[in-house]
C-alpha cells in the first residue's frame, strides 16, 4: 500500500502544508480547516487529510522543504538502541535496565535538502540516521499492546550531533545534541496504519554514497512499543510529540579513525516505506 507524503514547505516566505506529488506540492492548507500538519493531527484529521489529498491539484512546482511538524511540544530521543551500537561503548553491558533518553529542541533540526551546519566551535559534526514517530493522541502510562494506537505518522531523522560537546557534562549530552540546524527531519510524514510499517524496517545512512549505518528495526534493544510505554510513564504524550527511536552502529565517531562530516558532504537517511532524507553539510557563517 502506498501512503501519501505530507510535507510542510515554504514558498515566498510563506509556510504551507501539503502532499508531495510528482516532485511538486499540492497545497492542503487552503483546502482544510487546519493551519499545520500538527494542527490536523491534534484534530484527528489524518483520515480526512488523506481523502482530500487524493484529488488536491498541484499548486507549487518550486518550494523549500521545512520540518514536517512545526512547534512540537516534545522531541525525545532514544540513545544506544541497537546491539552493535551498544557494543561500541565497550563497557561490558549487554543491555541496561532502562533506556537512555535525552531531549532535543526544534531549532536543532532543518528540513530535507537544506544544509546541516557545522559550527565554528567544533569540527566534530556527526550523523545518526533514525526513524521517528509522531504521536497522534494524548496518553499517559500507555501499555505496549496499545502503543501503536498512539502513533499518527512516521518520518526520518538525521540526529546530527556535535560529538565533542556531548562530553562537556558529566551526566548529559544535551549541549552536543542541540546546535541549530545540526540535524534534520523529513522529507515528509507518512500516515501510520499497521505494525508492518515499523516492525522489521531497514534503516540506512550513507555519506557521499558510502553506506555508514544499516540495520533493521527488529534488532532494536528497546522496541518502539517499549519506548512509548516507558516515556509515557513519566510524561504525558500529546499530538505532535516526536520520538526519535535510535540509530544503528557506524556513526563517524566510532570509525577508525573517527571521521566527521565536512562541508560538501551529502548525508542520506533511508528507510523502507518512508523515503530518503538528504542534506548537504556547510560551515555556519557567523
Amino acid at each position: 500500500m502506498t501512503f501519501p507524503k505530507f510535507s510542510t514547505y515554504k514558498f515566498k516566505d510563506k509556510i504551507y502544508f501539503g502532499v508531495f506529488k510528482d516532485d511538486c506540492m499540492a497545497d492542503l492548507s487552503s483546502l482544510t480547516p487546519w493551519y499545520s500538519l500538527k494542527h490536523a493531527i491534534e484534530d484527528g484529521g489524518m483520515e480526512r487529510l488523506m481523502k482530500i489529498a487524493k484529488s488536491a491539484p498541484i499548486t507549487h512546482k518550486e518550494f523549500k522543504f521545512v520540518r514536517p511538524i512545526l512547534n512540537p511540544e516534545k522531541i525525545i530521543c532514544v540513545g544506544v538502541n541497537f546491539p552493535d551500537r551498544n557494543a561500541e561503548y565497550k563497557d561490558g553491558q549487554k543491555k541496561s535496565a532502562y533506556m537512555s533518553l535525552f531531549p532535543r529542541f526544534e531549532k536543532g533540526f532543518t528540513g530535507h535538502l537544506n544544509s546541516l551546519l557545522r559550527p565554528p566551535e567544533s569540527m566534530q559534526l556527526d550523523y545518526e540516521g533514525e526513524i521517528a514517530v509522531v504521536i497522534g493522541k494524548k496518553g499517559r502510562r500507555i501499555p505496549q499492546d496499545k502503543a501503536f494506537n498512539y502513533i499518527a505518522a512516521i518520518t526520518l531523522c538525521n540526529e546530527g550531533t556535535i560529538r565533542d560537546w556531548t562530553r562537556h557534562g558529566k551526566f548529559n549530552v544535551t549541549q552536543g545534541k542541540n546546535w541549530d540546524n545540526s540535524g534534520s527531519m523529513g522529507p515528509w510524514i507518512v500516515p501510520f496504519y499497521n505494525s508492518s510499517q515499523l516492525n522489521d524496517i531497514c534503516i540506512r545512512t550513507t555519506v557521499n554514497g558510502e553506506i555508514r549505518q544499516e540495520d533493521k528495526t527488529s534488532n532494536m534493544i528497546y522496541s518502539i512499543k517499549e519506548q512509548i510505554e516507558y516515556i509515557s510513564t513519566f510524561t504525558t504524550l500529546v499530538p505532535g510529540d516526536i520520538i526519535v527511536t535510535g540509530t544503528p552502529t557506524g556513526s563517524g565517531a566510532r570509525l577508525n579513525p573517527p571521521t566527521y562530516l565536512r562541508p560538501g558532504d551529502v548525508v542520506e537517511v533511508f528507510a523502507e516505506g518512508i523515503g530518503t532524507l538528504i542534506n548537504e553539510v556547510e560551515d555556519e557563517i557567523i
